[in-house]
């Protein structure tokens, strides 16, 4: 990590190692996440993403590496005075209080402390908090009696109350329909954009981090295998065609020798072909010109979720992805 990336980032971990007993979770793990960034984690379900979470926050000590959070080491950031806040995947609010008393319990609590000849920057009201993640309409039910997703969103809102720079969001599109996934996902945008507020997002949600995030780590055997901003990591991954023609052994040969093309895979009574700058439509007409019918051609774009079944399929090595953020 150069000296401009360690400035500009709100987390930066270098080299941690974490194990539970004989067990290596994390495994010498950098993670750079970059002021005013909506950073995705991904991660097969056993990958290190909470454990990651935690040992960012304090919760979890590792065992080498250094973590610098805001500025702050992880055993030290209840001096970033509510300027980092984190909301797991189990919501943990009183069950026998209603959303409007939950938060305005929480509102009671000081953030950031008075400085002299200044004022502290203001919280958010409990109103603002409820009308922005869609809660007005439930503020005298009880927590007990919501469903989880009104659950998670009453946890969201009470993070967001301290106004904070940095968010820490573990699995935050469990538990919620189409519509909260989508006012959810317009929240994070809205307060990037107007607040420059900084998130970390672990989920396993491809296609909604896809949708928001302008950064992604993708973490794989305790390593992150890829890391950077979402354009740079999608430019580098292979588009695919797939081709359906009766002629599959002649489209084949031709296909093999066209320029543009980085390797053709017959399965499953088709053609999968690895572009390298190759336009379909270009190989589309190299076959018809050759008197190969095309059945079907489908472009496959690079997204999330291929980058990553490609970097977790254990065919590239940990280091081949790291694009520059």
């Amino acid at each position: 990590m150069n000296a401009h990336s360690e400035a500009t980032a709100v987390i930066s971990l270098n080299g941690i190692s974490k194990h539970f007993g004989r067990v290596e979770v994390l495994r010498n793990l950098d993670l750079n996440v970059e002021r005013g960034a909506i950073h995705g984690l991904v991660g097969l379900n056993g990958s290190g993403k909470t454990t990651t979470l935690e040992c960012i926050l304090g919760l979890q000590q590792f065992q080498s590496g250094c973590a610098k959070i805001l500025g702050f080491n992880p055993n030290a950031l209840h001096r970033a005075e509510g300027d980092i806040v984190a909301v797991f995947d189990t919501p943990s609010l009183h069950v026998n209080l209603t959303v409007r008393q939950a938060l305005s319990h929480a509102a009671l609590l000081p953030t950031k402390k008075h400085t002299r000849g200044s004022a502290a920057e203001p919280n958010r009201s409990v109103d603002e908090v409820m009308s922005l993640l869609g809660l007005s309409r439930y503020e005298s039910y009880k927590l007990r009696s919501l469903s989880l997703g009104n659950r998670r969103r009453t946890s969201i809102a009470h993070a967001l109350l301290g106004n904070p720079k940095l968010v820490l969001l573990d699995e935050p599109f469990n538990g919620l329909d189409a519509g909260g996934v989508d006012e959810v996902l317009s929240l994070i945008t809205t307060l990037n954009r107007d607040f420059g507020t900084s998130f970390l997002l672990s989920s396993h949600q491809l296609p909604y981090l896809q949708s928001v995030c302008t950064h992604l780590s993708i973490l794989h055997g305790g390593q992150i295998v890829a890391s950077g901003s979402l354009g740079d990591l999608l430019k580098g991954s292979d588009a695919k065609l797939i081709v359906r023609t009766p002629d599959l052994a002649s489209a084949q040969a031709l296909l093999m020798q066209f320029d543009g093309i980085q390797g053709v895979i017959s399965e499953n009574n088709a053609l999968s072909i690895t572009l390298a700058g190759a336009k379909p439509a270009a190989v589309n007409r190299a076959l018809v010109n050759a008197g190969i019918e095309v059945n079907e051609l489908v472009h496959v774009c690079a997204s999330v979720d291929s980058l990553f079944r490609e970097l977790t399929s254990g065919i590239t090595t940990p280091d081949s992805r790291v694009a520059a953020s």
